[in-house]
């Protein structure tokens, strides 16, 4: 009897510790979105498309997603996002590492605001 009991207090601590282990990634998870400020398309998201994006999705890279204007940035935006937290998507930047919360924050704000274009 005493081996059963151990080996049912095995069983569930097997499972709690498989539970607790299976915490979210910072970089697959975005944290909740406080967007307080109106985020600008020209000054904030497109130079963190430029900075980031541009050199393997620019015009005539032929990666599929070309990100140069408005247009073309607002209809990828979800994937953008996605990409930019391994969120069904290859991280992006490609090879990494992953951007930093604050900027994903305001490219999730700008979709969030209604992926405005001012």
């Amino acid at each position: 009897m005493k081996n059963f009991v151990y080996s049912i207090l095995t069983i569930i601590l097997l499972g709690v510790s498989t539970m607790m282990s299976c915490t979210k990634d910072k970089v697959t998870n975005l944290p909740q979105v406080n967007c307080l400020d109106t985020i600008s398309f020209s000054t904030q998201v497109l130079p963190i498309i430029q900075a980031n994006c541009t050199g393997c999705h620019g015009a005539g890279n032929g990666t599929g997603y070309v990100l140069t204007n408005h247009s073309n940035i607002s209809a990828s935006a979800n994937a953008i996002l996605g990409a930019m937290n391994a969120n069904g998507y290859q991280l992006m930047p490609q090879g990494g590492p992953a951007l930093p919360d604050s900027i994903i924050q305001k490219v999730a704000c700008w979709v969030e605001q209604g992926k405005k274009n001012n």
